[in-house]
């Protein structure tokens, strides 16, 4: 919830700002009663649209999520001893109650103001004049109306004065401006610390007086004494905050505005911008909300089990959907749980609704049984209830427990779910990561292995394949089939999958062999300018890259936004210096992208660099 009203409040201020920008000084009086009233509709609705699968499948989407989250969200830690007094969790509970408090009292004075209308329009005598209905006020206050309800004192005002009071206030009783005003009020309630939001309902109160105004104008009223009448009219008191008033002020705006040369209607185009607008908002909300909940999925987080699904029905095959529900240890419903799952090498995410439940459909194919990871914001204790048809099982979901159920063994007596999970003494999985580190040792036969794949012969047979089926010697050299440096050329993948050359690229060289053929077999017909190039360089001028390959900065952290960014630099200027008219303007540019990626954070990406090479050195020769 909080989030959320972070967000409107959020939007509330760009459109706020995009207002005064663009429309403020226009005289397109009905669109921008239009957009007043979609931002504050955009502002609620925003935060509420779900994109997620799609933002999550960008990957510059899920880099932004990934600093976010990195640099802006707090760290989460879970622990057994006892936990301090929660000084900020005290604080918050009390402003919360003090927000609302005061969000309650707004209320009560709006309600307060319309019953007060309600009873005036009660007490007022009521006239006809033509098809509108006047309430008469007792005493000479302001005319104003509310919905369809228009009140006036007749004998405070002269007969012209009272026609263009009628028409101005019959404009608002037409166009139901008076909802316009309950709708911002109503978010001045609920968004009261947020100073923009009463900006906004200013803007919104004035507008509907400029479209009054216009109306009167349009309807051949003299400008001038109309604006006299205005300023006669505003010593008058008024009675209420809530309604339409004749003369609200500041009458000096509504004055300009309607001396104000009307604007070209050409500039009805750029209340198009806001579109874009609003998807940014959108895009922009949807990833804070895809950094904020993937950093739930944390190992010390999770409650995990594994879901018998074969016991639901033992012959099921293809896809199977289970219904599960998710409840806590009452019996209650446990909204937003995260699951996650991996299958054949593939992870599946799914996520229950607001019910608690939701659909897994799972490829039963030789599938017995599958792990599943679960977590929500609320706790990590949790009762899977899952169905399939008529059937249906309850599992526990103890956080740090792993008990799944007992299985008889097959026919064979082996049992296919094991009681308890083996577990690594005085460490746990840690511990065993680090005694494994230190100890173990590459047996003689992988030695072996690995010293025949970086062979020349072991080289030849990754990257070309086989003797006879994929290439031939023919005078001493290595010449590839026809249809595999074809197949290479036009569908590279599955050329690859379906003859196994290059499927593998472990230990590869660069450079050619004994024989003068390169290594790789994709290399053997290279293009011509290419070839030229090769041929006026030998074998020592040739420079085997393996060992700085992959030491850039992982792109998901904030060194890997800082890289891209080089990286984006670099491809700007670098065409610049090329094609410089002269030496001095090649290094005038050269200086400057060197500027640049300085100011990018060149430094910081060199550290993250020398220490990946570093440690990979300490790593070969160990």
């Amino acid at each position: 919830m909080l989030a959320y009203f972070l967000k409107v409040n959020v939007a509330i201020v760009l459109f706020y700002a995009f207002y005064r920008l663009f429309f403020y000084k226009d005289t397109f009086f009905g669109w921008r009663r239009t957009a007043l009233l979609c931002f504050f509709a955009v502002s609620a609705a925003v935060p509420l649209l779900n994109i997620q699968t799609w933002i999550t499948e960008q990957e510059p989407m899920v880099a932004m999520a990934d600093l976010y989250a990195s640099v802006v969200l707090p760290e989460l830690t879970v622990g057994t001893e006892a936990a301090p007094t929660d000084w900020k969790s005290i604080l918050s509970e009390y402003a919360n109650i003090a927000y609302w408090g005061i969000a309650a009292l707004l209320m009560i004075r709006l309600v307060v103001q319309l019953a007060g209308i309600i009873r005036l329009a009660c007490r007022c005598r009521k006239i006809q004049i033509g098809n509108t209905s006047i309430h008469l006020l007792p005493k000479a206050d302001g005319p104003f109306s509310f919905f369809h309800w228009i009140f006036i004192h007749p004998s405070s005002h002269t007969e012209e004065e009272f026609n263009e009071i009628l028409t101005h206030e019959q404009t608002h009783a037409r166009q139901w401006h008076s909802i316009d005003v309950i709708i911002s009020e109503l978010v001045c309630i609920f968004c009261w610390c947020n100073p923009f939001a009463w900006l906004m309902k200013r803007e919104i109160r004035t507008n509907l007086e400029y479209m009054a105004d216009a109306r009167v104008l349009e309807n051949g009223y003299d400008s001038k004494t109309y604006q006299y009448h205005l300023l006669g009219l505003s010593h008058q008191k008024a009675a209420a905050t809530i309604y339409n008033s004749f003369n609200v002020l500041p009458l000096k705006k509504r004055i300009k505005m309607m001396n104000k040369k009307r604007t070209k209607e050409i500039g009805r185009t750029k209340y198009l911008m806001f579109l874009p607008l609003a998807a940014l908002l959108m895009i922009v909300s949807n990833i804070e909300t895809v950094a904020r909940t993937s950093e739930i999925w944390m190992p010390t987080l999770t409650a995990i089990e594994e879901l018998p699904l074969s016991i639901m029905n033992p012959e099921q095959k293809g896809e199977t959907t289970f219904h599960v529900t998710i409840v806590d240890k009452q019996g209650k419903v446990v909204p937003n749980v995260k699951i996650q799952t991996t299958l054949a090498g593939k992870q599946l995410d799914f996520k229950t609704g607001g019910d608690g439940k939701t659909d897994i459909t799972l490829d039963m194919n030789g599938l017995k049984h599958a792990t599943m990871y679960a977590t929500s914001q609320t706790g990590n204790n949790f009762i899977f209830v899952l169905s399939q048809g008529e059937t249906t099982r309850t599992i526990n979901m103890d956080e740090h427990q792993y008990t799944p159920p007992t299985l008889a063994p097959d026919a064979n007596g082996i049992f296919e779910v094991v009681e308890h999970m083996p577990e690594f003494p005085d460490g746990g999985m840690s511990a065993l990561m680090e005694y494994l580190k230190k100890n173990i040792k590459y047996p003689e036969a992988a030695m072996k292995m690995i010293n025949y794949l970086a062979s020349e012969e072991g080289q030849y047979l990754l990257m070309w394949g086989i003797e006879g089926t994929n290439w031939n010697m023919e005078d001493g050299k290595h010449v590839p089939n026809d249809d595999l440096i074809e197949g290479f050329q036009t569908d590279f993948d599955k050329t690859k999958l379906d003859t196994g050359v290059r499927k593998w690229t472990w230990f590869v060289k660069n450079g050619n062999g004994t024989d003068g053929t390169p290594y790789d077999v994709t290399q053997y017909k290279v293009k011509e300018t290419r070839q030229v190039a090769m041929n006026h360089f030998g074998e020592n001028d040739r420079w085997d890259t393996a060992e700085f390959a992959g030491l850039t900065p992982a792109g998901s952290t904030p060194d890997g936004l800082k890289w891209q960014k080089i990286q984006d630099i670099y491809d700007q200027e670098y065409p610049k210096i090329v094609n410089a008219d002269s030496h001095d303007a090649a290094m005038e540019e050269y200086d400057k992208m060197i500027s640049e990626m300085n100011d990018a954070g060149l430094e910081d990406v060199e550290k993250v660099i020398t220490q990946n090479y570093q440690e990979r050195m300490k790593l070969w020769n160990e």
